[in-house]
């Protein structure tokens, strides 16, 4: 048997729907990485709980009473699928040799997960799933989502085309990306900066099986804007360029309009009038908007707060046996404050 443990952290925001099935598959697949001795007995599957509102945390406890294999990551607090994200993988770092993100809609094809172990096993540090394709995507998220990597591009930005978070990272690449202080996290970018050996696995993207998705327009429009502004500055001297460009045509046409004058050609225009002042006007707001968003992110960085509040830990802190007892019911055990639990093991 493999002695390489293998953790796979799944964040989780209101997911009741779906957490079960998820556990269900992912259980049933880790088993069967153990048995064909890929990986070790000692792995674990790690959902994080972002801050839910339904019962998604009251599952992952109850099933991690049952079952060794699971264990949760409770978070004070919903900080965001990026922060739980990294959240989990820290906390799992520490006891695993190689850990695989992955979100609990199954969306991605969890049985490639297999050959991320077997190009682990071969030297690679980092492994990306990438999607085959978008045919399952409507035709705006499809064009949006073409275009957002194709803008990434141009601004510098090394992004692996068509992949989202679904990935595997070693305890060394994990352990690197924790020195990433940044509070605008966006890992697609990051990761890829770590520059440890790397590769690709192509998979279909499934339907998701139930509940809904918890990336609307909105937000996918919010997580590209924070992707863009996290990592180049071109949109702000694309600002300056237009800056210029706007000076030089004003002289141009002051100039033009001053020859008019002494030729006296020149007539009162109220349209060309107010619509220069709506023009100059805009591109000011949206160049002072520009500039305001990322002093906005220059202002979280000074702060330099916490990104996530781990409030219930059961990977690193387990529960004590004793109180795992039938004396108290799976329910109490979900009631009770867990902190009081670890403290009287002491």
């Amino acid at each position: 048997m493999s002695d390489a443990v293998l953790t796979i952290v799944v964040p989780c925001f209101n997911e009741e729907e779906i957490l079960p099935e998820t556990i269900k598959c992912l259980h049933g697949l880790l088993t069967g990485l153990i048995d064909e001795a890929l990986v070790s007995d000692r792995s674990k599957i790690l959902f994080v709980d972002d801050g839910s509102k339904d019962r998604t945390w009251e599952i992952i406890y109850k099933e991690g009473l049952r079952n060794h294999y699971v264990k949760g990551l409770k978070l004070a607090r919903n900080v965001g699928h990026q922060n739980a994200l990294i959240a989990g993988m820290q906390a799992a770092a520490e006891r695993s040799d190689c850990i695989v993100s992955i979100d609990a809609d199954l969306q991605d094809d969890i049985q490639v997960i297999r050959e991320f172990i077997v190009k682990f096993h071969d030297g690679c540090e980092i492994v990306y799933g990438v999607r085959k394709g978008r045919e399952t995507d409507t035709f705006f998220k499809r064009t949006t989502a073409q275009g957002f990597y194709k803008i990434m591009k141009s601004l510098g930005v090394d992004l692996v085309y068509n992949h989202a978070d679904f990935r595997l990272m070693s305890q060394r690449a994990v352990k690197e990306l924790a020195r990433f202080k940044e509070v605008n996290l966006f890992l697609r970018g990051i990761v890829p900066l770590l520059g440890f050996r790397s590769d690709v696995v192509f998979y279909d993207r499934l339907e998701r099986k139930a509940g809904k998705t918890k990336y609307p327009l909105k937000k996918m429009l919010a997580f590209a804007f924070d992707g863009i502004t996290s990592f180049s500055v071109s949109p702000i001297r694309f600002v300056l360029v237009m800056g210029m460009i706007s000076f030089l045509l004003s002289l141009a046409f002051g100039s033009y309009f001053l020859t008019l004058k002494f030729l006296g050609y020149t007539q009162t225009g109220w349209t060309s009038l107010i619509t220069s002042i709506w023009l100059i006007g805009g591109l000011q707001l949206i160049a002072i908007g520009l500039i305001g968003e990322y002093i906005g992110k220059i202002y979280k960085e000074t702060k330099q707060r916490p990104k996530f509040i781990i409030d219930i830990d059961t990977f690193n802190l387990p529960m004590p046996k004793r109180h795992l007892l039938s004396q108290p019911g799976e329910e109490d055990l979900v009631r009770r404050d867990y902190r009081k639990i670890s403290e009287t093991s002491k």
